[in-house]
C-alpha cells in the first residue's frame, strides 16, 4: 500500500523547490481593511462594485460549503478553470517533460492526450475491451517506471458507461503512480463517487466538475479532490488567482440550489430512457450503448450523412466516427423535452 510520502517522491524536483508566487491576498487573509496593497483600482468597476478586489486566491468559502456537500474536508479540495486546468497542474507538478509518460484508455475524453503533448510526455494508449472497460492486463503490462500517471474517465466520454469499479482498484493497488479518476459525469450515475476511497489511497486524484450537472459550464468551474498534501502541491503550481471573484459567487449561489441540480438530473434521466426507446425503433440504429451520463453513444448506418443532414436541420450532435472503436457512432447529449422530439422528427426524416 502506497504512502503519501512515497506519492510525493514523484513530485518533479523543480517543484518540489518551487517558491510560489506571493499575491497580496496571500498575505493578507482578512476581509475587512484599507486594501491599499494589490494596486487595484480603488474607486470601483464600471460593471460591478465588488470585482476591483481580486478574488481570494484559495477560494475558502467555495471549499468550505463544497467540503459539506461532498463530506470531505477543504484541504482536500483544488479548484480550477474547469476540470482541464485540474489536468494541466496534475502534468506541470508530476510528469517530467521529454522523459515521462501516461496511460490513457481510448476511447476517452481527448484533452488527457492533447494536454500531455503540450507537455512534451509520451502518450501510450491502451483501447478499452469490447465492453468498454479497462484492460487491466494490458494496463499492469504496459506502465513503466517512467509512467507517471494513469486517466479513468468514469462515467466515461464517449461511450457514457461506468468503468468497472474492481479493475479500478486493482491498478490502483499494482501502480504507483497517479491514478487519476475523471468523474465529471458521476452526478447522473448510480454509484458512489471514488472521493470515498480517497482515505485508502493517497495516489489517487478524482476529478469533478460544475459544467455537467451543476449547469454552470459557462463560468468555467473544476474541482479536484485528493491528499491534502497533494492539493497543498497543486496550489504552489496554478496561476495565483486562478477563479474569478464573479465565479466564486455564482458557485456559492448554485451550491445554495442543490434542490434545481437535482430536478434537472431526474429530467435529464427521465428524457434518456424515453430517447432510447425512441431510437430502437429506428431499423438504421444497431446499437445504442449503456450510458451512465447525460448523453447516449449510438452506432447506426451512415453516421457521417446523418450527421450532416442534422446540421443542415440546425440539431447539432458529435460525430465520434473517427474515435478509435467508435465508428459510425453519433454522440447525443440529452436535450429538453422539445429538443429531443425535434431531434426524434429529423432523424424520421433522414433514416428508417
Amino acid at each position: 500500500m502506497m504512502k503519501i510520502e512515497d506519492v510525493l517522491e514523484l513530485v518533479r524536483p523543480n517543484i518540489k523547490q518551487l517558491t510560489p508566487y506571493s499575491s497580496a491576498r496571500d498575505e493578507y487573509k482578512g476581509e475587512v481593511g484599507i486594501f491599499l496593497d494589490a494596486n487595484e483600482n480603488s474607486f470601483g468597476s464600471p460593471i460591478d462594485p465588488c470585482v476591483n478586489r481580486y478574488p481570494d486566491p484559495l477560494q475558502t468559502q467555495v471549499k468550505k460549503k463544497l467540503a459539506s456537500i461532498k463530506n470531505i474536508y477543504p484541504d482536500q479540495i483544488f479548484l480550477g478553470n474547469g476540470s482541464d486546468e485540474s489536468i494541466d497542474v496534475l502534468l506541470r507538478t508530476f510528469c517530467k517533460p521529454g522523459q515521462d509518460e501516461v496511460i490513457i484508455l481510448p476511447p476517452t475524453y481527448g484533452m488527457y492526450e492533447v494536454a500531455a503533448k503540450i507537455h512534451e510526455l509520451q502518450v501510450k494508449k491502451i483501447l478499452l475491451d469490447d465492453t468498454f472497460q479497462p484492460d487491466v492486463t494490458e494496463i499492469l503490462n504496459q506502465f513503466n517506471s517512467n509512467t507517471r500517471m494513469i486517466f479513468f474517465c468514469s462515467p466515461n466520454n464517449p461511450t457514457g458507461n461506468l468503468m468497472d469499479y474492481d479493475r479500478i482498484k486493482i491498478v490502483l493497488e499494482k501502480f504507483k503512480g497517479i491514478v487519476v479518476v475523471d468523474e465529471a459525469y458521476i452526478d447522473y450515475a448510480k454509484s458512489s463517487s471514488w472521493i470515498q476511497e480517497l482515505k485508502n489511497y493517497p495516489h489517487l486524484v478524482v476529478l469533478q466538475t460544475f459544467s455537467k450537472a451543476w449547469g454552470l459550464a459557462g463560468i468555467r468551474a473544476g474541482m479536484a479532490f485528493a491528499h491534502p498534501q497533494i492539493i497543498t502541491i497543486l496550489n504552489k503550481v496554478k496561476m495565483p488567482y486562478n477563479v474569478s471573484s464573479i465565479t466564486q459567487k455564482y458557485l456559492l449561489e448554485a451550491m445554495n440550489n442543490q434542490a434545481f441540480v437535482e430536478f434537472a438530473i431526474q429530467q435529464t434521466i427521465q428524457e434518456k430512457t424515453h430517447l432510447i426507446q425512441r431510437l430502437q425503433q429506428f431499423k438504421s440504429v444497431k446499437t445504442i450503448y449503456p450510458s451512465d451520463a447525460n448523453f447516449l453513444l449510438v452506432k447506426m448506418n451512415q453516421a457521417d450523412e446523418v450527421y450532416q443532414q442534422l446540421i443542415e436541420k440546425k440539431i447539432i450532435i458529435r460525430n465520434r466516427s473517427r474515435v478509435e472503436k467508435c465508428n459510425n457512432c453519433l454522440r447525443i447529449t440529452i436535450g429538453k423535452p422539445h429538443e429531443n422530439k425535434a431531434l426524434l422528427e429529423a432523424l424520421s426524416q433522414i433514416i428508417n
